[in-house]
């Protein structure tokens, strides 16, 4: 495992959730492991993302909402970013979320 791509996968979907939510909200980040492999997930209380966004979301350049991405700095790198992390070492990355209660995205990662 490189240790130093796991963390910016982490970094980037800790920055995500910061970023999307309101301030004061909640950033939960837990771990566990369960049979054959290790999940990291992020979980925020921010704005959520609606069903038809979801499959696209790991795709390069692919912004939900295009205005609010722009005033807050995102290229629709980050996902992709992690993506591609995960497959480097073997894993996925999976997301649940609902507009209006927020989204947890978890890093598989084979024990």
């Amino acid at each position: 495992m490189n240790a130093d791509l796991l963390t910016q996968a982490i970094v980037n979907l800790l920055d995500n959730a910061i970023k999307y939510s309101e301030p004061g909200n909640k950033v939960t980040i837990s771990a566990q492991q369960e049979k054959n492999e290790v999940i990291i997930c992020v979980q925020d209380n921010g704005c959520g993302i609606a069903d038809e966004h979801l499959p696209r979301l790991f795709e390069r350049f692919y912004r939900v909402d295009k205005a609010r991405s722009r005033k807050l700095g995102g290229t629709g790198l980050g996902l992709a970013i992690v993506k591609h992390i995960l497959l480097t070492h073997q894993g996925f990355v999976t997301v649940e979320s609902k507009p209006g209660s927020g989204s947890t995205f978890c890093i598989h990662l084979p024990a």
